[in-house]
């Protein structure tokens, strides 16, 4: 009798643990987006949404094959509101490697993009704030420019990143 008919069932045990753990499949962290009140002045106003990538397109249609072909794994989104005047998205795209994210952070990257001190790098712009934190790519979108946006984009931005 061979080794592998003695422990039939440890064998088909451990090539299903070898599946899961070598397949690399990530899911979005669990309450990777902050929730109302936890970041000071910002309302979630939706709940969270999530795409996987075969589904990607239904969220960001057109360009959801950049995201595809540098490993997105899916991508959990919500809107929020800081103090009933300055609205914003959030997009937490998994990867599957830090190269797809950075691929796809440095390839949105623009000149008029500022550094920013989140995650392990991250860009800033006058309405937004992009950043990648290991194979993790968050983008926070104001839908509206004002004096306090960037102060308050910056808020969220830690708010995410302290969850990742």
């Amino acid at each position: 009798m061979n080794r592998r008919s003695r422990y039939p069932l440890l064998s088909a045990t451990i090539a299903i643990l070898a599946v899961f753990v070598l397949s690399g499949c990530k899911t979005a962290p669990r309450n990777a987006l902050p929730a109302s009140g936890e970041v000071a002045g910002w309302k979630k106003t939706s709940d969270t949404r999530v795409f996987d990538a075969r589904d990607l397109w239904q969220y960001i249609d057109g360009d959801s094959e950049q995201y595809i072909q540098a490993g997105v794994v899916s991508t959990s989104t919500a809107d929020y509101k800081f103090q009933e005047n300055l609205e914003a998205v959030v997009d937490v795209h998994t990867m599957r490697d830090v190269a797809g994210a950075t691929r796809i952070l440095e390839g949105g990257r623009s000149a008029d993009a500022q550094p920013v001190h989140f995650g392990d790098s991250g860009f800033a712009y006058a309405q937004s704030i992009s950043f990648r934190k290991g194979a993790y790519l968050v983008r926070i979108v104001a839908y509206q420019n004002s004096r306090e946006a960037p102060q308050a984009l910056q808020a969220l931005a830690r708010g995410v990143e302290a969850k990742l």
